[in-house]
């Protein structure tokens, strides 16, 4: 999915939805060209108001995140 968000180019978008959860896989490239992705939890706490909570990986971070995140996965399932 690309679109734009405020000079940043949204590469790849994921929704997720998980009971009163929602959360989103997003990559973006930022007007200098570097790439992240975004991990956003949305949770509904009141009729028409959610609760968010992001984190932001950076490229040169990713490859170590990715690896903890498969390892921790896998103990989890």
């Amino acid at each position: 999915m690309e679109g734009k968000d405020n000079g940043k180019n949204e590469l790849f978008n994921r929704m997720v939805k998980a009971g009163q959860r929602t959360y989103f896989i997003t990559v973006k490239e930022a007007a200098n060209k570097n790439k992240y992705l975004t991990l956003t939890e949305s949770k509904l706490i009141e009729k028409d108001k959610f609760e968010r909570h992001n984190i932001m990986v950076f490229q040169s971070d990713l490859g170590n995140f990715a690896s903890a995140f498969s390892e921790a996965c896998k103990i989890a399932a």
